[in-house]
């Protein structure tokens, strides 16, 4: 094989130590990908796949992206789930030098993404790091681009995950999760808990782990791993990550994966955002309040004085319409602080992003009066900390008002800022003009008209003189090069012009370089101060957010107890009212109390069972986020958990059925339900026999409604059989969605009221849906048929038994003793005897 060139050497050396990412190798004004990085490059971004020759009938693969366009590239690569190692030159090319010096600055992986550009501005990109821990997992979480930190225990990892949706999940070789996230093993030492815990005491610059909280060594574990993936990703310091929040579950109404979805909390079912309630209700300004709201909606309070604090907060922004006007307005001009603290903590703030923070400071000192001016004690406890005004004094002293994107192109330092920088400007800028006027000097003192002066890239500056003139060349010019009719000379006032001039503009963005890393390190130093004012200007734009979405819907102030009941007066879906026509959305009232804890609600379908449904779970869900409700009074007893069993959700890639799917959630509701949670059921059983649905249906009900005392239970069915249920269970009741029935077929009414629907009207909204006539007509006659049939559910006591996967059908039993029996031969005692023996198989 051919020697290695220095340039491939290199790139090999340095591949080595990155051989799962994707190396992105700094050539001049590209980035170059060599052999399988290459192909996969080109594969991936949809580039040309080109080659280098190497020895004789050898070529590696070669493919490039240009570096001012890398970012949206690196970004294809990274949400493919590869892994980007950033290689840069780390010096300017010199002459006679071989290779110039480069390495890895970044390694950019789907949980540490830093650049603005790969970033979502409403939403986190978190990176977890797991480890079990008994029965439980001990878990942490961070999204580097803000700083935020929190590590904690957790029973149920795909619920928390689902919550989070982090980008990539560290696990410990071996270990293996059930999900899709991208998850990357590491060695187990890396969680080994002395190895963690010193890279934890190293980084927050701590004795022992006690102030952190980290009081298991499992924490320890996964908190160590994390900050030390980050590190290494990110090859600098991450000073913006300055605390870890302890993570306590506890203090959050508990959501599974199936209410996050049901529900369509964060994104609808079929994955899309608009439509779902955090798309709904979003109505922050900043990128910091939007990523709060999704944090608050996923993560519901149970503390009644918390609860109490937020919706507090949310009244005093409601009651003064203009302050809330004037505050949106002013919040236009508030960037993402935490984000562009993140970059200065990383070396990685930008001109633009200084400016920016300047600008915000500005606008968050202008809300925070504002908000003093209000007179509300309660608004002006939002505020602890005002913005540093010198902060912004020292920026705009510096740094120009429109800089350019980065500050290797120069031009970001304001003139009379450093006295050798206006020096070199005033060269480069007063060039042109000194050789025209040097040019004119020459000309008069040597006489010689033609003279001119020049550039070009081989020589430099140079005077020309024709050959007829040479006779009138001063002794103090240089011969530099001879032409067929001229000659070029340098003189030492010309070649000192040219050293200044030539390395004037390098020197200028040396200087403004060093100028601006001055004043970056300035503001690192006040980054814990910069985050608490986002903290602050957070808080104020996400209530009132809420403020005006409260005005703006004509949402109210829920009453929020520690009580039992949840009653609500007309109530209403915050998505579906949006949806619909001003006026048109139906409100429905609510009362579930100690006494009716489990509604059965029937009704035709189409009818609005399941909107009411998902609306009292939603409305209980805002009021404990500490937000006003789609209603026109609400009164909420707070609920540890909201369970959702609703629709039909195949899992085909994990081969479970309709049916399957539908167990599996409502055995997950039946083994941690309480009687302080809202059960949400939106038909169960209809994925099998009717029967064994209706069987399944009722013994769910009774298995509810014999807790002490049962949890709040709304159960819309199509089974009518089960409102027979009422009269066994004092604290069952029904419930049925209003229809009228016209000459032109049935009127949806979209009212919930105290009774039972006398029939579903299935035929009918068949027909609304368009089937034939003459399956409609047939269908009647069937059901005609069916009806007239005598089937009756029996009402027996719950009892409860373990059913085999295959079980033996009792018909079948039955059948074959029926077989053996012959009528002809059996007396009088043994026939009564058989049909005892039969009737007591038919009971079991």
């Amino acid at each position: 094989m051919p020697a290695l060139t220095p340039l491939l050497k290199q790139y090999r050396e340095i591949k080595s130590k990155f051989r799962d990412a994707i190396l992105l190798f700094r050539v001049g004004d590209f980035y170059e990908t060599f052999y399988e990085d290459a192909k996969i490059t080109s594969k991936v971004l949809n580039i040309t796949l080109t080659s280098r020759p190497h020895g004789k009938n050898n070529r590696i693969p070669l493919a490039g992206v240009p570096v001012k366009a890398a970012d949206g590239y690196i970004a294809k690569l990274v949400r493919a789930g590869y892994r980007v190692a950033v290689c840069e030159q780390l010096e300017e090319p010199q002459k006679g030098k071989a290779i110039v010096k480069r390495d890895v600055v970044e390694v950019i992986t789907p949980g540490t993404v830093l650049r603005p550009s790969l970033l979502e501005g409403k939403r986190n990109i978190f990176i977890m790091s797991v480890l079990k821990d008994g029965e439980s997992w001990a878990v942490a979480f961070s999204d580097v681009s803000t700083g935020e930190f929190q590590a904690g225990f957790t029973d149920n990892l795909k619920s928390m995950i689902s919550r989070l949706e982090p980008s990539e999940i560290l696990i410990t070789y071996g270990e293996k999760i059930d999900t899709e996230v991208v998850q990357t093993p590491l060695p187990p030492e890396i969680f080994d808990p002395d190895f963690a815990s010193e890279e934890l005491k190293s980084h927050f610059n701590v004795q022992t782990l006690d102030p952190l909280g980290l009081d298991k060594p499992s924490l320890a574990s996964v908190s160590g791993a994390l900050l030390w993936y980050l590190r290494d990703t990110q090859k600098t310091d991450l000073s913006h990550i300055r605390t870890i929040k302890r993570f306590l579950p506890e203090k959050y109404m508990y959501l599974d994966t199936a209410t996050i979805r049901n529900l369509e909390l964060i994104r609808r079912v079929n994955g899309d955002y608009e439509g779902s309630l955090l798309h709904t209700i979003d109505r922050t300004i900043t990128s910091m309040g939007g990523r709060r709201l999704k944090n608050y909606i996923l993560y519901p309070l149970k503390s009644i004085d918390e609860i109490k604090e937020r919706i507090e907060i949310v009244e005093a922004f409601f009651r003064d319409p203009r302050l809330v006007e004037n505050v949106r307005e002013k919040l236009k001009e508030v960037s993402d602080i935490e984000r562009i603290s993140g970059r200065i903590a990383t070396g990685r703030a930008t001109p633009r992003d200084l400016k920016a923070l300047s600008t915000t400071l500005r606008a968050v000192s202008d809300i925070f009066r504002m908000i003093d001016d209000s007179g509300s004690d309660v608004l002006k406890g939002l505020i602890e900390e005002k913005p540093d005004m010198e902060l912004v004094e020292k920026i705009d002293t510096t740094i120009v008002e429109d800089p350019p994107a980065t500050y290797t192109d120069g031009g970001i330092i304001k003139d009379g800022v450093n006295e050798e920088l206006d020096e070199l400007r005033s060269i480069s800028r007063d060039g042109k003009r000194y050789l025209i006027e040097y040019e004119k000097k020459e000309r008069e003192r040597t006489g010689i008209s033609s003279l001119k002066v020049g550039f070009n890239n081989v020589f430099g500056y140079y005077i020309e003189v024709t050959k007829p003139n040479l006779k009138y060349v001063p002794d103090d010019y240089i011969r530099k090069q001879t032409l067929t009719n001229s000659e070029r000379f340098i003189t030492e006032e010309l070649k000192e012009f040219e050293s200044k001039i030539l390395g004037a503009e390098e020197r200028i963005k040396g200087i403004e370089y060093d100028i601006f890393t001055v004043l970056r390190e300035y503001l690192k130093e006040h980054i814990p101060h910069l985050q608490r004012v986002a903290e602050e200007i957070t808080s104020i734009d996400l209530f009132s957010s809420l403020s005006y979405l409260a005005l703006e819907k004509g949402y109210s102030k829920p009453f929020v107890y520690q009580g039992d009941t949840i009653e609500i007066k007309g109530g209403r879906h915050p998505v579906v009212e949006t949806i619909l026509p001003s006026g048109e959305f139906i409100p429905n009232d609510t009362n579930i109390n100690q006494e009716e804890r489990i509604h059965i609600i029937t009704g035709p379908n189409m009818s609005g069972k399941s909107t009411y449904l998902r609306q009292v779970a939603l409305i209980t869900l805002l009021a404990q986020i500490g937000s006003f409700v789609p209603a026109d009074e609400a009164r909420i007893g707070v609920r540890d958990r909201i369970f959702t069993r609703i629709g039909a959700s195949d899992d085909l890639a994990r081969g479970v059925s309709t049916f399957l799917a539908e167990m599996n959630e409502t055995a997950i509701i039946l083994q941690n339900v309480s009687s302080q949670s809202l059960v949400i059921l939106d038909e169960i059983g209809r994925g099998t026999s009717t029967y064994d649905g209706l069987a399944i249906a009722w013994a769910v009900v009774e298995y509810l409604a014999v807790m002490n005392p049962p949890p709040m239970v709304l159960f819309a069915t199509h089974y009518h059989e089960l409102t027979d249920l009422e009269q066994y269970y004092n604290t069952i009741v029904n419930y049925t969605v209003d229809v009228k029935e016209t000459e032109k077929g049935i009127l949806f009414l979209r009212k919930v009221k105290k009774g039972k629907a006398d029939r579903s009207y299935g035929i009918e909204v068949a027909k609304l849906a368009g089937l034939p006539e003459k399956v409609i007509h047939r269908a009647g006659e069937i059901l005609h048929d069916l009806e007239n049939d005598d089937r009756v559910v029996r009402h027996h006591p719950p009892r409860y038994y373990h059913l085999p996967l295959f079980r033996e059908k009792r018909e079948d039993k039955l059948r074959e003793e029926l077989k053996k029996i012959d009528p002809d031969s059996v007396t009088p005692r043994q026939a009564l005897e058989i049909l005892y023996k039969l009737k007591e198989m038919e009971e079991d």
